[in-house]
């Protein structure tokens, strides 16, 4: 096995454990997001049909059609693996198909994030005007980033989980 990715101390029989292709882990990851982005989604296709959608800047329909499409796009890439998985079962190749189901995740993960953003800028600038919302938006994009990928991030290159 290849294990020259890896660059944490983990010795051989944790790495075959760790690597061995089990999907529990990401059924267990998309069990969390994917309620996110369906929610997200949801309320967002309703918005266009709001009596007061016609009232707000056009600069900001731009924010609602890029939130829109991020939204969904999301929910696209996060619900793909489970589609996926189910048209080519049995796997052959569970590592590859787990590898390539991870970056689909982060994918969707992404686009969650920049969703969830401008989702927050829109709602906020709508109701306290752009200054309140460009706020709130910075202080939603500080958290997410902290929290979903430096300190991750920094655990792992400090070996603390």
């Amino acid at each position: 096995m290849n294990t020259s990715h890896i660059h944490t101390k983990i010795d051989q029989d944790d790495l075959e454990v760790y690597d061995d292709g089990d999907l529990t882990d990401l059924l267990g990851e998309l069990r969390v997001l994917l309620p996110s982005s369906q929610l997200l989604s949801a309320f967002l296709i309703t918005v266009p049909f709001m009596p007061g959608f016609n009232a707000i800047a056009y600069t900001e329909k731009w924010v609602f059609l890029a939130t829109f499409l991020l939204a969904v796009t999301s929910l696209v890439l996060l619900s793909a693996t489970a589609v996926q998985h189910r048209l080519i079962r049995p796997l052959i190749d569970r590592p590859r198909f787990k590898t390539f189901a991870s970056r689909q995740i982060l994918a969707g993960a992404v686009t969650l994030a920049i969703a969830l953003i401008s989702g927050t800028q829109l709602v906020l600038s709508t109701i306290f005007g752009h200054f309140v919302g460009s706020l709130a938006a910075a202080l939603i994009a500080t958290l997410i980033f902290t929290l979903w990928w430096w300190l991750p991030r920094r655990w792992k290159a400090t070996e603390k989980l």
